[in-house]
């Protein structure tokens, strides 16, 4: 049993990767911060080495960039990689979405519905964090629902450039409804087993990731990587 009886330095360790990695998606170490390894095993109460290990893998994931000599920094988050991201959501949500309008059971649909609840409350209270995790809660169940958890799984591997682009857009844009009503309506979809128009809603839905981008780029330019040519 590996997890329980882990050597308190790879569990430490492991501590502080997740710990990063969420202050980095989370746009709480925005791109292009400075990480030193003393503050951060400060922070942590560890040691160096989990740090400067935790820095190796979000390196390996593109999440910070260690420079010989310049020290470590947060990665400015990467167009190609966020185009990336959302093509691949887009092909394999638009599939999941039109097997959910085919095989929903009704606990999973109250799943849904109860989400929504939760959206609608979050988007009245201003709470951009908590309207993201529902948002990212009601696309896992979609996966959940028709058995294709390791696929959402995989989509996770790929989706932290994504993700912190549309973190810094809800951080931005304070109006969120749009999101919630677009998640209400393929819920409906759902319910009446209509897979065009479910296909449909969830295009129209993913493709809000490319819009913002080019808006983000230009207010916030010093947080996105620039085209080398």
């Amino acid at each position: 049993m590996r997890g329980i009886h882990a050597p308190m330095q790879e569990s430490a360790g492991n501590t502080v990767y997740y710990q990063l990695k969420k202050q980095i998606v989370n746009m709480e170490l925005p791109p292009g911060t400075a990480l030193s390894e003393k503050e951060m095993s400060i922070t942590f109460n560890v040691s160096r080495t989990p740090v400067r290990e935790s820095f190796v893998r979000l390196a390996q994931e593109g999440l910070v960039l260690v420079l010989p000599q310049r020290g470590t920094r947060v990665s400015l988050i990467d167009p190609d990689l966020v185009l990336e991201a959302q093509f691949m959501r887009e092909q394999l949500e638009r599939a999941v979405i039109r097997l959910a309008c085919k095989q929903f059971s009704p606990e999973r649909l109250d799943e849904l519905k109860s989400n929504l609840s939760l959206q609608q409350e979050s988007f009245l209270q201003h709470d951009g964090m908590a309207m993201f995790e529902l948002d990212e809660q009601f696309h896992r169940i979609l996966f959940e629902g028709v058995n294709k958890l390791g696929t959402w799984t995989v989509i996770q591997q790929m989706n932290a450039h994504l993700n912190r682009s549309r973190i810094l857009w809800m951080r931005t844009e304070p109006r969120w409804e749009h999101l919630f009503e677009q998640h209400r309506d393929m819920y409906e979809a759902i319910c009446q087993k209509d897979e065009a128009l479910a296909d449909r809603l969830m295009e129209k839905h993913l493709a809000l990731s490319i819009y913002n981008l080019g808006l983000l780029q230009k207010k916030f330019p010093d947080y996105f990587k620039q085209p080398t040519n």
